[in-house]
């Protein structure tokens, strides 16, 4: 246990790879249940979709946002690392309340809501000790304020969700499942790549030219807060004046990063490659609310969705995790095949989950994608937490 509270990101990285594989592990029995029926199955408190959508969302990734986040904060600021007292609260808290709001699916209300309580206390911990860290530096740099509005957002939207369970109108879970994607997720990820991605690609590739603007990122969250507002306020038809703006803005973005420079190490192409997926997210999404407000017709269904949450977050994930871990471990900075199997698999699922989208048998296909992430993770996940538990191999700290 001391080696594994090493560091934040062993403590929480490890927490996160559990998350990957319990959180898909319910979500791959419910669904067999809806397609196969499973006798004696429980059913969760709340609506299985929620429950999907909220404990992915709010326990699974923000594990390893964390885990990153109080990694190279002080790093990002020149201040000190922290200690041990700042990160293992957090991790205790937001890992053991998302544990016990997994058990609670199998039909317990009351420990939903007693893990949503503890989620919440690990979120306001972890917000507390990265605004210090921010403050004590001057309070200026751009990419630490927009990943800290991020986590208030979903701060925001774990209360929101936690006043629903106490009784609240549905209208606060399902602005809760829409702030977790486009209020704390995806504004994390695009800050992050916004920093990391062109700054990796200048240390190794001869003549890179770092594109880095400011205007970006708030034109990003204007945009992201559009959208939030529009669907808040049921203007789903209206929704192209937020998508259409970042499919365009995205998609230069990924240009604008000169992907065809960056095809070695594969530890750098697989954050181009996570990246593409995007944009192309915002232009489904765009071809959706264009087709929604000219005919009233909502094609592609949770496509455009899944393409953002399995294709972007899933592949970035796997690309940004596996270069933190390798290079914090001593570790030489290279994919390695299990990370490479891994992300290859999980391309598959994207398709697989879009494909239950385009009619049939939609229930098997969601089945199929949901053990298919399964499958394309738990190598990558027992070779991830053997690095965690194991000293560096360098012999250094941490």
């Amino acid at each position: 246990m001391a080696l594994l509270a090493a560091a934040p990101h062993r403590l929480l990285f490890f927490g996160g790879s559990v998350a990957v594989l319990l959180s898909m592990t319910w979500w791959a029995l419910e669904l067999t249940w809806m397609r196969f029926s499973l006798p004696g199955w429980p059913q969760p408190p709340i609506p299985p979709g929620w429950a999907h959508a909220m404990l992915i969302q709010y326990g699974m990734f923000p594990l390893f946002i964390f885990g990153f986040l109080l990694t190279v904060f002080p790093r990002w600021l020149n201040q000190p690392a922290l200690p041990r007292s700042r990160y293992i609260p957090v991790a205790g808290a937001v890992f053991g309340g998302y544990v016990l709001a997994n058990l609670a699916l199998l039909g317990s209300a009351w420990l939903l809501k007693i893990g949503v309580i503890a989620m919440l206390v690990g979120y306001l911990a972890g917000v507390r000790t990265l605004v210090g860290v921010w403050l004590a530096a001057g309070g200026r740099d751009d990419h630490a304020r927009s990943c800290l509005l991020a986590l208030l957002m979903g701060t925001l939207g774990l209360a929101a969700f936690l006043a629903y369970l106490f009784g609240a109108p549905v209208g606060f879970a399902t602005l809760a499942v829409r702030l977790g994607t486009f209020g704390l997720l995806l504004p994390i990820f695009f800050t992050v790549v916004h920093r990391m991605l062109p700054f990796f690609s200048s240390r190794v590739v001869a003549g890179y030219r770092v594109v880095r603007p400011r205007w970006s990122l708030p034109l990003v969250w204007l945009l992201l807060l559009v959208r939030l507002s529009l669907e808040w306020r049921g203007a789903r038809a209206w929704l192209w004046l937020a998508d259409l703006p970042l499919a365009l803005v995205l998609s230069w973005h990924a240009l604008a990063w000169q992907p065809w420079k960056a095809r070695r190490p594969g530890l750098l192409l697989v954050l181009h490659l996570a990246f593409a997926w995007l944009p192309l997210a915002f232009v489904l999404y765009g071809v959706q609310d264009v087709i929604l407000g000219t005919r009233g017709q909502f094609v592609l269904g949770r496509a455009p969705l899944h393409v953002l949450g399995i294709g972007f977050f899933g592949s970035m994930l796997v690309a940004m995790v596996t270069r933190v871990s390798h290079g914090h471990s001593g570790r030489p900075l290279k994919m390695g095949g299990v990370a490479w199997l891994c992300l290859g698999l999980l391309q598959l699922v994207v398709l697989l989950r879009i494909r239950a989208e385009l009619g049939g048998d939609s229930y098997l296909w969601l089945v199929i994608a949901a053990y298919g992430w399964l499958a394309a993770f738990l190598p990558w996940v027992l070779h991830s937490a053997w690095i965690y538990l194991t000293p560096r191999v360098d012999g250094k700290p941490g």
